[in-house]
């Protein structure tokens, strides 16, 4: 598990940033956490890429399709390979499986957006009258 998060926290060191990149830890956040983030990027980006090694790739995927299922994002690429990396415990060399998502808006995603804020709003004027 800790050869993971490693992984995950050293993969920028390697390939340059991205903007509206997300790479997911399946132990450091919850999953919705990682949905609601991906929401805010295709906002600003109208594309967001999950990034994922190990055991989070299973998380990745759930994410990609909790927003598909919800209408908000189309798959746009999906990549796998296979990351070199270090075992801290034995001190060899592993290879980690890696994939990346390429998620989309669709065509209806602000709408979608515009009336679940709607929706947050009426249910906080609500809990307050």
């Amino acid at each position: 598990m800790e050869e993971v998060t490693e992984g995950i926290n050293n993969l920028h060191v390697s390939e340059p940033h991205k903007k509206n990149r997300i790479q997911v830890s399946n132990t450091k956040k919850p999953l919705f956490f990682y949905v609601n983030l991906a929401k805010r990027y295709m906002q600003q980006h109208n594309e967001v890429e999950l990034s994922a090694l190990g055991m989070a790739i299973a998380t990745v995927v759930t994410i990609a399709e909790i927003l598909k299922n919800n209408g908000l994002a189309v798959e746009k690429k999906i990549m796998t390979s296979t990351v070199d990396m270090k075992d801290e415990s034995r001190g060899r060399p592993i290879q980690k499986a890696k994939i990346e998502i390429v998620l989309g808006k669709t065509e209806n995603f602000d709408e979608l957006m515009a009336a679940a804020a709607e929706e947050r709003e009426a249910a906080e004027a609500e809990e307050q009258s």
